[in-house]
């Protein structure tokens, strides 16, 4: 019996050290989890003119990635050399007495944690349709070297500066503003306009409501808006550039150019690689290309200069103006074709090539050619439709150069020495 009782006391003197030690365990869990989200909060309330303005502000340790998940306000971020991470919110009410104010301002709940190598920071409103009745302002200052910052808004501006990582934007509302980012760049809006000055990497942009404007970005570039125009300036790789109600201005592409509008003009500058211009309802401009080059639109005139390559360009009421510079072995199958316009073409000297031209309808137009090697003929009486033509090679031919046009004249140029 004694035996039995020893046992049944180091059974119970057991049960008591774990459940201390659970105890102990949770507490320390407890300790860790509140120093990750470890933040220190202000809050002021004052009026300014018929509105209420609460401002807090709050602070969080270091992270790698900054996640902003908010359901109303414009997010701004700022990368600076600190090694903690910053906030400061200011909500906006119309409200007749402070204390009505704060009611609504207490509506919409901001939380911030770290977990992991993560900063959170989330607004959202504790009843389901929210108020409003209010806007609000997010400013952060972060360290520069994060690797990532993602910002997802219902109803704001997003703003990014200063950044050596990726950055992501999505917002319902507003425009976005990215800045001096090292990192790839991903951003999306359903309400305004995109802007980015300075992106080392890769960049997809998309807006379904504005326009989209790039400085400098040092990888490829995807942009795509539904109601704007596109003004890109030197994109280090290739680009992709589509919309579906404005103009498209792009000043210099390191790889291939593809560009696309239902309804302005194309204007590119220099272009690395290949390149593709299309547009219902514009002109095309192209000033120089090493690969090569397709345009087409149906209502406008075309103009590409300083092609290394060859070109396939069409018009259904304008002109085309086309200059073949390449070397006699870099020159490929080309043609231009013209419903109603006059075609004019600058060729190299040294390029070698066959040309095939054509005037469908030519009353009081002509072809007119710089190359005595090309014969030059005509048929048709002088009061019907004339048709004129033009055949030949230069420097021993080659790829094939074909001209036609329905109404319109031709010129065959020599293009001017370098």
């Amino acid at each position: 019996m004694q035996g039995e009782e020893v046992q049944r006391n180091e059974v119970r003197r057991n049960e008591v050290l774990r459940i201390r030690n659970c105890g102990l365990i949770g507490l320390l869990l407890g300790i860790a989890v509140a120093g990750a989200a470890q933040q220190t909060t202000s809050t002021r309330v004052y009026r300014e003119g018929n509105s209420w303005i609460e401002e807090s502000s709050g602070t969080l340790p270091a992270a790698r990635v900054l996640r902003v998940d908010v359901a109303l306000g414009s997010v701004h971020v700022q990368g600076g050399g600190s090694s903690g991470l910053s906030y400061t919110l200011k909500k906006k009410v119309h409200a007749g007495s402070e204390e009505s104010a704060r009611r609504q301002f207490e509506d919409f709940h901001v939380s911030a944690a770290r977990s992991g190598d993560a900063a959170t920071l989330r607004a959202e409103f504790n009843e389901r349709h929210g108020s409003q009745n209010m806007s609000a302002d997010f400013a952060l200052q972060v360290p520069r070297e994060l690797e990532l910052v993602r910002v997802q808004t219902l109803g704001g501006g997003i703003g990014v500066s200063n950044i050596t990582g990726r950055v992501e934007g999505e917002t319902a509302g507003g425009g976005v503003s990215l800045e001096n980012i090292g990192g790839a760049i991903n951003a999306n809006t359903m309400g305004g306009d995109i802007s980015v000055n300075n992106a080392g990497a890769d960049g997809l942009l998309k807006t379904a409501g504005g326009s989209i404007s790039v400085n400098n970005i040092g990888g490829r570039l995807t942009a795509n808006t539904y109601g704007g125009s596109l003004d890109i300036g030197t994109v280090k790789q290739a680009a992709t550039l589509q919309t579906a109600g404005g103009s498209i201005h792009v000043r210099q592409v390191g790889g291939d150019l593809h560009a696309s509008t239902a309804g302005g003009n194309v204007d590119a500058g220099e272009v690395a690689g290949a390149v593709s211009l299309k547009t219902a309802g514009g002109s095309i401009r192209l000033a120089s290309a090493r690969g090569p080059v397709e345009a087409a639109t149906a209502g406008g005139g075309i103009s590409l200069l300083k092609l290394q390559r060859g070109a396939r360009a069409e018009t259904a009421a304008g002109g085309i103006t086309a200059e073949f510079i390449g070397s006699r072995d870099s020159f490929t199958d080309s043609f231009l074709e013209s419903a109603a316009g006059d075609i004019t073409v600058y060729i190299a000297s040294n390029l070698a090539c066959s040309v095939r031209a054509a005037i469908e309808m030519a009353s009081g137009h002509k072809i007119s050619s710089d190359f005595s090697e090309l014969k030059v003929t005509s048929e048709g009486g002088d009061y019907g439709p004339k048709q004129w033509y033009a055949q030949g090679t230069l420097n021993g031919g080659g790829p094939v150069l074909k001209l036609r046009t329905s109404i319109g004249d031709i010129d065959i140029r020599r293009a001017a020495q370098k």
